[in-house]
């Protein structure tokens, strides 16, 4: 074969080799912008000031400790909207208060990324309960209800061994459930009411993650419910911001304890929520009219917003994370 010839192939071949390459680059980058851009995939932007419902609220009472189901409009708990990714895979969680509110919120979410679910709730709010307990178990996880009254030391204790019987062991513990009543004074608490709010508040998670430490293993986490009362009180929750004040102290304070143990402990501290908290005694029906409206989104949370944290809390690769609280309050009330 002549120079010539050699010289003409071998432009024909790496002709056809750069050809080759840039027709792959241009398939893998046509592929990487069809991947991005899949209307299936992509989430519009929502404007969170619009997102849910705004003040005016009509005025409504329930008996506590209230039901989401009854309350106008319902609250969001991402019941519909929550999507899951496994990053709870084979996790077991006790939540208390996990009927409605940030707890209800928590447990579908909890569910969808895999783990299996107990929860705490009043007897009286069976009705919120069957309902998450169906999400639950719709997301292919075990969904174990556990009723009763925090309030007893000796149900905390009941409330533990159940939830580890259940589910096979612990993982994952969120103290969730809180009492709240509005008073103007402190002169219209009384007693009875004043240690109802202490022992829902404050000595159920003592007992409970006493309860619940033995089954405890490193890798594990405890998250509290605390709240913006804690650290910027409304005057007519006297009783309620002292407990939440307490929540964020505990959390620190167990966070150094146990970090040694492999064990992580935090917080999550929502600003104005729509939950039954506030209609059954939590906000006087004058406020709960304006209820958010303060805020600079200008409306209340919604528990669905906050199931996120709760998951972020309890995943692996927030490894570094104790100690902390997180707060969620649209733009005010932050530590």
């Amino acid at each position: 074969m002549k120079s010539d010839d050699v010289n003409t192939s071998r432009r024909l071949v790496v002709g056809g080799l750069a050809t080759g390459l840039v027709t792959a680059l241009d398939a893998s980058a046509s592929a990487q912008t069809t991947n991005s851009t899949d209307a299936g995939s992509v989430m519009p932007l929502q404007d969170p000031t619009s997102k849910y419902p705004k003040p005016p609220f009509q005025r409504q009472q329930q008996e506590w400790p209230g039901l989401a189901g009854k309350m106008n409009p319902p609250p969001d708990h991402g019941e519909k909207s929550y999507k899951g990714s496994g990053r709870l895979a084979g996790r077991r969680a006790l939540i208390t208060g996990g009927d409605s509110g940030m707890g209800r919120a928590a447990a579908i979410a909890y569910a969808r990324e895999g783990a299996d679910v107990a929860i705490n709730y009043f007897p009286t709010e069976e009705p919120d309960a069957r309902e998450v307990i169906a999400l639950i178990k719709d997301a292919g996880r075990k969904g174990i209800a556990i009723p009763g009254d925090l309030r007893d030391e000796a149900f905390c204790r009941h409330l533990v061994d159940e939830a580890v019987r259940g589910l096979g062991g612990l993982d994952i513990l969120v103290s969730n459930a809180g009492r709240q009543q509005a008073h103007e004074s402190i002169l219209d608490i009384s007693n009875e009411d004043f240690d109802a709010t202490m022992k829902t508040n404050i000595y159920a998670p003592f007992w409970i993650i006493k309860a619940a430490l033995p089954h405890l293993q490193p890798g594990s986490v405890i998250i509290g419910t605390a709240s913006e009362q804690a650290y910027d009180p409304t005057p007519e929750l006297y009783d309620y911001a002292q407990t939440k004040a307490a929540t964020m102290n505990y959390v620190k304070s167990l966070a150094k304890q146990l970090a040694p143990k492999g064990i992580r402990v935090n917080g999550v501290a929502p600003g104005p929520s729509w939950t039954p908290l506030q209609v059954s005694g939590g906000a006087p029906q004058e406020k709960l009219e304006k209820f958010g409206g303060m805020t600079p989104l200008g409306r209340p949370g919604q528990p669905a917003e906050l199931a996120s944290i709760y998951v972020q809390l309890a995943a692996a690769d927030a490894s570094y994370a104790t100690g902390q609280i997180y707060g969620s309050a649209g733009g005010s009330g932050q530590p």
